[in-house]
C-alpha cells in the first residue's frame, strides 16, 4: 500500500513538473515587442536585435531564461515570448514519374497540359471542383497584373520546368552583397529562415528539402498551355519560395513572422500557409504580423485548417485559429464532393473549403505526383485568390477574402462546418469581384 501511495505521489509531482515546463522552444532567441518610441534595452547576454516589423524584434541570446526574465521586467517591453516550435508532423507524398505517354485533352479544353485529366479539382463546382476550366473557357479579357504568391513552406524547386518562379531583379546572384539593401544577401529567389549566418540573418538557399512546397506551388501557378505537366489555377503569377518549414513540420514562430514580413515587403499579395501547430502558448507575434502585412501591404494569408478531423472552434490550431480579417482558412474536400475525412472544420474558424484529396501537382526534379491534406486545399484557394486579384488588383486583402467567401458554391452538408458553407469557385469569384467593384 505504501509503495502504491508513493508511486501515486511521484506521478503527481512529475505531472506537475511537466505541466510547469514551457513547451519546446528555441534556446537562442526570443520575440520581443517594445512600447512605441522605446529604445532597445541594453541587457547582458543579448547578442543582437533583429527588427521584424512595427515594434516587434527577434532577439538572439546566449542566456535565454535570464534574458527572458530581464526583458519581461523591463519597462520598455510590451511582451516577450519564447520562440515555440510547431508539432512534428511527418509529411507523406505519393510519387509518380513524369516520363510516359502524354494524356490527351478533350476538344474544347482551354489547356494543353498533358496531365490535365488527373486534376479533378479544376472541374465544375456542381460536381466536385472549383470551376477553373469553365472560368477560362468563358473569359473575355486578359488579366491586368501579375501577382506574386509567396509559398512559405519546405522550399521550392526553382529549377522546375513547370513553375513560374519569382526573381529578385535588384539582387546580383552569388556576389555576397546585399545589393538591394533589403537586409538579405543574394536573395535572388527568396530566403531560407532555417539556416542563418553568423549574424543571425536568413540565408538564400530556399531549395525544397522535402517535396511539399514544390507541390503546393504547382497547384497555385504551374505554367498553363506549355505542353508540360500540370495546370496551375492562376495564369499570371510568380511563385516566391520561402523555406521556413522543416521536413518534419516543426517550424518556429520567429521564422514564420520573418517569412511573412519578407514576402509582403517584396511584393507578395497572397501568402500560402500550408502548415500549423496545435498550441499557441499565448503568443501574438504571428497574428500581429498577419495584421501588419494586411494593413500595410494588402497581403492576404491563406492558411490550411489542419488534418485532425476536429472542430478548431473547440480545439484551436494555429495560425488558422487567429481571427485576423486578412486571414482566409481552408478546409479540404474529396473527389466525391464532400468534406475529406481528415479535414478540420469550424463554424467560426474555417472560412471556405477546396479540393484537397489526391491532388496531382509538381514535385522536385521535374516530377509530378499526388498529395492529400488541407495543405493541398489551401494552395488551390490561393491560386483562385491570385487569379481574381490579377483581374482586380485594386481589391484590398480583406475585400479579396470577402469575395472568396461570398462566391462559394454552396454544399448542404457544409452548413455549420464553416463560415461560407461552400467550396471556392473561380467563375463565381470573378463575377463577385466585378460586382463588388461596380464593374
Amino acid at each position: 500500500m505504501k509503495n502504491l501511495l508513493l508511486l501515486l505521489v511521484l506521478g503527481l509531482v512529475m505531472a506537475h513538473a511537466q505541466a510547469s515546463q514551457p513547451a519546446p522552444h528555441a534556446q537562442d532567441r526570443l520575440l520581443v515587442k517594445l512600447h512605441e518610441g522605446a529604445s532597445v534595452p541594453n541587457i547582458d547576454g543579448v547578442k543582437s536585435w533583429k527588427h521584424l516589423f512595427g515594434q516587434v524584434y527577434m532577439v538572439f541570446t546566449t542566456n535565454l531564461e535570464n534574458n527572458f526574465q530581464a526583458l519581461k521586467n523591463d519597462g520598455n517591453v510590451v511582451y516577450v515570448e519564447r520562440d515555440y516550435y510547431g508539432r512534428r508532423d511527418k509529411m507523406d507524398v505519393k510519387l509518380s514519374d513524369i516520363k510516359g505517354a502524354a494524356i490527351s485533352t478533350k476538344s474544347g479544353q482551354p489547356f494543353n497540359d498533358p496531365y490535365l485529366s488527373k486534376q479533378w479539382a479544376l472541374t465544375n463546382s456542381e460536381t466536385n471542383g472549383m470551376s477553373v476550366i469553365r472560368a477560362y473557357q468563358n473569359r473575355t479579357s486578359a488579366p491586368k497584373e501579375e501577382i506574386i504568391v509567396a509559398v512559405v513552406d519546405t522550399g521550392v524547386d526553382v529549377a522546375h520546368q513547370d513553375l513560374p518562379i519569382w526573381k529578385n531583379a535588384d539582387e546580383i546572384p552569388a556576389n555576397g552583397i546585399d545589393d538591394d539593401q533589403n537586409g538579405y544577401i543574394d536573395d535572388v529567389y527568396g530566403i531560407n529562415t532555417l539556416v542563418r549566418d553568423s549574424q543571425g540573418r536568413a540565408t538564400m538557399d530556399n531549395r525544397d528539402g522535402h517535396s511539399h512546397g514544390t507541390h503546393v506551388s504547382g497547384s497555385i501557378g504551374a505554367v498553363q498551355n506549355n505542353g508540360i505537366g500540370v495546370v496551375g489555377v492562376a495564369s499570371k503569377v510568380k511563385i516566391m519560395g520561402v523555406r521556413t518549414v522543416p521536413n518534419n513540420g516543426d517550424e518556429l514562430d520567429t521564422d514564420v513572422v520573418e517569412a511573412f514580413i519578407y514576402a509582403a515587403k517584396n511584393g507578395a499579395r497572397v501568402i500560402n500557409c500550408s502548415f500549423g501547430k496545435a498550441h499557441n502558448e499565448g503568443g501574438m507575434a504571428v497574428s500581429e504580423a498577419i495584421e501588419y502585412i494586411g494593413k500595410n501591404y494588402n497581403t492576404l494569408v491563406v492558411a490550411a485548417a489542419g488534418n485532425d478531423s476536429s472542430d478548431i472552434d473547440r480545439t484551436p490550431t494555429y495560425p488558422a485559429s487567429y481571427t485576423n480579417d486578412t486571414l482566409l482558412v481552408v478546409a479540404a474536400t474529396s473527389s466525391s464532393g464532400g468534406m475529406a475525412y481528415f479535414s478540420n472544420f469550424g463554424a467560426v474558424g474555417v472560412d471556405v473549403a477546396a479540393p484537397g484529396n489526391n491532388i496531382y501537382s509538381s514535385l522536385p526534379g521535374n516530377r509530378y505526383g499526388n498529395m492529400s491534406g488541407t495543405s493541398m486545399a489551401s494552395p488551390n484557394t490561393a491560386g483562385v485568390a491570385a487569379e481574381v486579384l490579377s483581374y482586380f488588383p485594386e481589391l484590398s486583402a480583406n475585400e479579396l477574402r470577402e469575395v472568396l467567401i461570398r462566391s462559394v458554391a454552396k454544399v448542404g452538408s457544409f452548413s455549420g462546418r464553416m463560415v461560407s458553407g461552400g467550396r471556392v469557385d473561380l467563375q463565381r469569384a470573378l463575377a463577385e469581384a466585378a460586382q463588388a467593384l461596380g464593374q
